[in-house]
């Protein structure tokens, strides 16, 4: 990469950290928090699936927004718009006040995400997308490392207090992409691609243009690995009160260290594994090690085995998403915007479904969330094993071999 290059995605990463540390530091208080206000698991499951919710419905405008207008507008509406999501969650006990504010996270979330891949995407080439991709991915779970320690910290002086620290942190990610942001222009091709797949339609109309596209099984993929991974994610704070009971310090521990793990994956290891076997192998590879560690989970023990087991889990987790990203974009030409904002819509689908349907599966039985995902996992990788042999696949392959064979040159 030039230097003006390693300048920008370093000014994206200072920003991605800082606003994902703001939703690392309500995560381990949340299960506690939960509880104080007398709901369970299916509030818990609803929290994260009306996130999801909003996000799959507004993901597709955000893509669009982000190859028009350029990815640094897109940005920083989704930081205002988390920033007003944890004020109105410090501001309130009322469930349905909190759902609310969940939506507003939601809509937020939907513009980050794209607006982050298309700048990367904007300002690399095909063949660096790896490394940058991989480089703001761990930035993010950086975040998620040093956040959960902090809320666990301020939970000790007030239970909402990391709410609101959340929300001045955010707010400040806003400032500093304000500042320190430059937009990039959208290209001519992009612009015209945008304008004219995605004028006036809905998002169902672009999620069923999106079946005619070569990434569709990376999507479908992203779907259903989604769903099973989030399903265990959702509940994985109040399994640990319910079956150890652990305290906010305790879940924060497991957040920090499978955070840190995923941090040294993302920002060493993704490049260097896709530059040496391709993107499809180590996909597969790893919802292989993914659905393992699910069926570690369903023996382990107690709190010490279930926690080395996690740090299996988000081992998996940390190659496998910026994997798909890397992928998907590579494949879009022209429209990564619309793809990012479809990947992230696929993505927010199974992010509804896990959550709904781990929160019920949980207040039936504390173990049943584990085994829905070790299902999705295990019909992820059949997926990704029979798309393997296909033209789009093979494509890449060989596009994967000419970007080694010019590197080495």
């Amino acid at each position: 990469m030039s230097p003006e290059q390693r300048k920008k995605i370093t000014i994206l990463m200072i920003n991605m950290f800082i606003a994902i540390a703001s939703f690392g530091i309500i995560v381990p208080i949340l299960p506690a928090y939960l509880v104080s206000i007398n709901q369970g698991g299916t509030a818990a499951g609803l929290m994260i699936a009306i996130f999801a919710g909003a996000q799959l419905l507004f993901s597709p405008l955000g893509g669009k927004w982000a190859d028009v207008y350029g990815p640094r507008k897109v940005i920083i509406i989704g930081l205002s718009l988390l920033t007003v999501s944890m004020l109105m969650f410090y501001a309130t006990d009322s469930i349905w006040i909190l759902y609310a504010s969940r939506i507003i996270g939601g809509i937020g979330d939907a513009f980050l995400v794209p607006g982050i891949f298309t700048y990367v995407a904007g300002i690399t080439t095909p063949s660096q997308r790896a490394k940058g991709t991989g480089l703001v991915t761990a930035s993010m779970s950086l975040g998620l490392v040093i956040g959960p320690g902090i809320g666990g910290f301020l939970a000790d002086f007030d239970l909402k207090l990391p709410f609101l620290v959340s929300a001045f942190v955010t707010f400040t990610a806003v400032l500093f992409s304000f500042v320190m942001l430059k937009e990039i222009a959208p290209t001519e091709e992009s612009t015209k691609q945008a304008e004219e797949f995605a004028k006036d339609e809905s998002m169902l109309e672009q999620i069923g243009r999106s079946v005619k596209m070569p990434y569709f099984i990376p999507l479908i993929i992203t779907f259903v690995m989604s769903f099973g991974l989030v399903a265990y994610e959702s509940v994985i704070g109040m399994y640990l009160t319910t079956e150890y009971g652990s305290t906010s310090k305790d879940i924060a521990m497991m957040i920090t260290a499978t955070g840190l793990i995923s941090v040294i994956v993302q920002m060493f290891i993704v490049d260097r594994l896709v530059r040496r076997f391709g993107e499809v192998p180590v996909l597969i590879a790893f919802l292989g090690l993914a659905a393992f560690g699910f069926v570690l989970s369903l023996v382990a023990g107690s709190y010490a085995t279930f926690f080395g087991v996690s740090l299996v889990i988000f081992l998996a987790m940390a190659i496998l998403r910026p994997v798909l990203n890397i992928l998907i974009s590579k494949m879009a030409q022209g429209e990564v915007g619309f793809a990012m904002g479809m990947n992230t819509s696929y993505m927010s689908l199974g992010n509804v479904l896990g959550p709904l349907s781990a929160g019920l599966l949980f207040d039936f039985n504390i173990n049943y969330p584990f085994i829905l995902g070790l299902g999705l996992l295990i019909l992820t990788l059949s997926i990704a094993i029979a798309w393997r042999s296909s033209r789009a696949a093979k494509a890449l392959a060989v596009l994967h071999y000419e970007e080694m064979k010019e590197a080495v040159q």
